[in-house]
Parts: structure tokens; sequence; C-alpha cells
């Protein structure tokens, strides 16, 4: 952890590596949506995202991530989420001491969430799958 702390320098977070936007995560190949809600937070908004394909959802709480951290795979894109990206700056810190690469914060919370599930963006997932199915 040592390390990774080191490498969190001006220009790290100046160049925003650490950070992703939901359209940019949604148009990623084979991605994992990693919610560090609560369970009850999950049970009250669950986040399903069943018309995007490319993208896996996985629920791990905060604090259970140090003993669920072998569920998420290292071979994946991963995006971390929580609603105010203090949980998701935690677990993206952790996951980075523990050898993990290809992981960003889903910055913006509910509500940049709920701008990437408005009408005209699922109508084009829905219009992508009818193409594909022919």
């Amino acid at each position: 952890m040592e390390q990774v702390l080191k490498n969190f320098t001006l220009d790290f977070f100046g160049s925003g590596k650490h950070k992703i936007s939901f359209a940019a995560f949604f148009e990623l190949d084979d991605v994992i949506l990693l919610d560090v809600r609560s369970k009850a937070e999950v049970d009250s908004l669950p986040i399903e995202l069943k018309l995007h394909d490319n993208v896996q959802s996985m629920t791990i709480p905060t604090n259970e991530i140090p003993d669920r951290m072998h569920e998420i795979p290292k071979d994946k894109s991963i995006g971390i989420f929580c609603p105010a990206n203090v949980r998701s700056a935690m677990v993206y810190a952790f996951l980075l001491s523990k050898g993990f690469s290809d992981i960003r914060i889903l910055e913006g919370g509910y509500p940049a969430l709920t701008e990437a599930m408005m009408p005209g963006k699922i109508l084009k997932v829905v219009q992508a799958i009818e193409y594909l199915k022919g």
C-alpha cells in the first residue's frame, strides 16, 4: 500500500487515468462493474444492467472486499462504483496494492449512472442488440 500511495502524485491525479465516466465504461468490452455499496443500499436500488451484455455487475460491500477479493477477476477491466466515490477510492487503492491494474473509479455517483440510463442511451443499446440478432 505504501508504494501505491507514493504513486498518487499530481501527475497521476491530473491525468485522470484513475477514473472513467459511465458512458466510456459502457463502451468497453467484457468489463466488471464492482458495486461496493452496502447490502441495504443495493437492496434499495440494485444495479443489474440486463441490457448491457458487455458489463457484468458484481456487488461486494466495501467491508467485505479483503475477504472476497478472490472473486474479482484480475484479467478484466473493473469500474468501481459507490454514490460519492469515497468507498470507491478506498477500494481502488486497496486493489492496486493487491496487484490489480486495470481498475478505475466510476465517476459521478447516482447522477452519472442515471444520466447513462436515459431513454435515448438505452434505445441505442436496444437497437444494437436487435441489429446483432439480425
